[in-house]
């Protein structure tokens, strides 16, 4: 029997410029609709498309988009999605995004302006999303202004973004070249302590899984050193 609401994990696997770039991000479903986290490069649409369609879930059901932050590979191929959804799609995302989502306010770390996407709704820290079983936004902002991860209650999963990062299964912290305020991603990351985590999925590194509280003590212990 198939199950009736929950958590995917959504692999994005491309080449771009001859090396290989992949990223992992989730999308939440449930018997009416489903929602997927960020949404990689720009062109990926069919990619996106495909790899849905991979898990069982048609293109038609997405109606939402959350996302994490205004990176260029979380934010690019969302206006493409929005505009093949043909308004179907609502795009979730901090308040602090908003202006850079716009259009309005250059991105952080490239400078450029964002082809505008309107949000449809502001998030804010502790919303609770009663999608899927339920959706806790953690803002945990550091590696940009506007980072927010998500906390899948049901399946205990939390959605990372870029606040944490994996190598070979075992999750590390944010990566410090692409992290500005270094200190305010260490409390992002100690406040993640307040929820009973078992499985995270980490936009660059994949899934970790047993002992996720644990190694996240360790993570904060050696950050503050």
């Amino acid at each position: 029997m198939a199950q009736s609401e929950g958590i995917k994990v959504i692999k994005l696997e491309m080449n771009a410029g001859g090396n290989p770039f992949v990223v992992h991000t989730a999308v939440f479903f449930d018997e009416n609709e489903a929602i997927l986290v960020d949404t990689g490069i720009p062109g990926q649409l069919e990619l996106i498309q495909s790899v849905l369609a991979e898990e069982s879930i048609s293109f038609e059901k997405l109606t939402k988009i959350i996302i994490t932050h205004q990176d260029r590979d979380h934010i690019g191929s969302l206006p493409d999605l929005v505009s093949a959804a043909d308004g179907r799609i609502e795009v979730l995302a901090h308040e602090v995004a908003i202006p850079y989502l716009a259009g309005q306010t250059p991105l952080v770390k490239s400078g450029a302006l964002a082809t505008p996407v309107k949000v449809d709704r502001a998030l804010q820290d502790g919303d609770l999303l009663p999608y899927a079983g339920g959706i806790r936004v953690i803002y945990t902002p550091g590696h940009s202004p506007d980072h927010i991860s998500l906390y899948h209650i049901p399946s205990k999963t939390l959605v990372s973004g870029d606040a944490l990062t994996a190598e070979d299964g075992v999750l590390m912290s944010f990566n410090p070249d692409f992290t500005p305020d270094k200190e305010l991603a260490t409390q992002s990351i100690a406040k993640l302590l307040d929820f009973d985590i078992e499985t995270v999925i980490a936009y660059h590194g994949g899934v970790c899984t047993g002992n996720s509280k644990e190694r996240l003590s360790e993570i904060v212990e050696s950050l503050k050193k």
